[in-house]
């Protein structure tokens, strides 16, 4: 199944969502000003933002159709052109081999899917070439290790763990140590879900950077948020809280297949132009794709 096929099945919700929320404003001979009105609103309530709407909005009205000129077609043509202005330049390859070691911490609040898109990193890289370690630094859950440790054992990826509540740094440290000595590509290091208003947790994020740094001074090399889809605009108060103690290199947006309001992945963009690694649109191993903004516009845009 091509990239274009995989992702389409991904977005169905999304994409049937907002193609039958079109027709409900299409569908009937309207003054220009209605048709307005009626697609800011709907877009707001898709999840775009209401800063993105109106500059779509805006975009619109600066063309000055009229009533029969303000179609479907032209519509989405605008539409499509906002979406790829956003979207392109956030597009970003970290699965390439690498000839220098990749550190990668992984972080974002519970229930984001960190720990499974972990292991379907992981299998990416390796089909790539790459040599992978994983720390298992989520110490706080037992089945947080032992879902690494499927998804490893799965696929002959190298893990690095130590027992339920021990030293999550303790665990960072000694993975990117295995690594630097046994010449790894890449070092993913895991690490348990955590609310900004937790300052224990919050704490020992910083520590577990503040250690790793003592075997490679520029690592962690990125910093990934993983982002659930599913919980809509609170996914930019999520990047909001974590670029406060460290910053950000990048997201992965989990669970779009969940979710009839994918749109969410605009006004991220728009707002943070952080690079969007990837996107899960599905529960099955391959369903972590890299993201391609022109696929994830024609897929969101049914076209």
């Amino acid at each position: 199944m091509d990239f274009l096929k995989k992702i389409s099945g991904g977005l169905k919700k999304t994409s049937e969502n907002f193609s039958s929320g079109l027709e409900n404003i299409f569908n009937k001979s309207k003054p220009a000003q209605n048709i307005l009105q009626e697609l800011e609103d709907f877009m707001i309530s898709s999840d775009i933002s209401v800063s993105l709407t109106e500059k779509i909005i805006n975009n619109l009205k600066n063309k000055k159709f009229d009533s029969s000129e303000l179609t479907k077609l032209n519509f989405l043509q605008i539409l499509k052109e906002e979406m790829l202005s956003i979207l392109k330049p956030v597009e970003s390859n970290i699965f390439e081999k690498t000839k220098s070691l990749q550190t990668i911490l992984m972080c974002g609040v519970n229930g984001t899917g960190k720990t499974t898109t972990i292991g379907k990193l992981c299998k990416i890289l390796k089909n790539n070439d790459s040599k992978v370690i994983v720390g298992a630094a989520d110490t706080f859950r037992a089945a947080a290790i032992e879902q690494l440790e499927k998804w490893c054992s799965k696929n002959s990826i190298d893990i690095e763990k130590s027992e339920t509540g021990s030293d999550p740094a303790a665990v960072a440290f000694k993975t990117l140590e295995k690594a630097k000595k046994n010449n790894y590509n890449f070092c993913i290091i895991d690490t348990a879900g955590r609310l900004h208003n937790k300052k224990d947790l919050m704490d020992e994020f910083l520590k577990i950077i503040r250690v790793i740094k003592k075997i490679d001074e520029n690592a962690p090399q990125k910093i990934i948020i993983v982002l659930d889809a599913t919980t809509g605009q609170n996914a930019l108060n999520q990047i909001e809280e974590f670029n406060k103690i460290c910053e950000l290199s990048g997201m992965i947006v989990t669970k779009l297949d969940g979710t009839a309001k994918g749109g969410v992945v605009l006004p991220i963009a728009d707002k943070y132009k952080l690079p969007i690694y990837a996107i899960g649109v599905g529960e099955k191993e391959d369903d972590l794709q890299p993201f391609d903004a022109e696929n994830f516009t024609n897929a969101f845009l049914k076209k």
